[in-house]
């Protein structure tokens, strides 16, 4: 009588190493970024919040200009539509 072996015990192991190595590429990969991210040259909160405020008056502006327009697209359609 020889030693039995279960019958997924085979998939077991292979899937354990195929588990562990992605574990290893992912830590590996964590450490790189966290590597990468200390050479960034990041940009400063006053610069960050000026542009910012840029993109917030530039929106602005657009939604006005575009809902005038609306109101003139809407006013030529009620003239000609009756």
């Amino acid at each position: 009588m020889g030693v039995q072996i279960p019958p997924g015990l085979p998939f077991l192991i292979f899937w354990e190493s195929r588990v562990r190595e992605k574990i290893r590429q992912l830590v590996e990969f964590l450490k790189e970024v966290r590597s990468e991210t200390k050479r960034v040259s990041w940009v400063s909160r006053k610069q960050v919040l000026g542009a910012t405020l840029v993109v917030l008056i530039l929106v602005i502006i657009m939604a006005i200009y575009l809902g005038i327009i609306d109101l003139i697209i809407a006013a030529f359609m009620k003239a000609v539509l009756g």
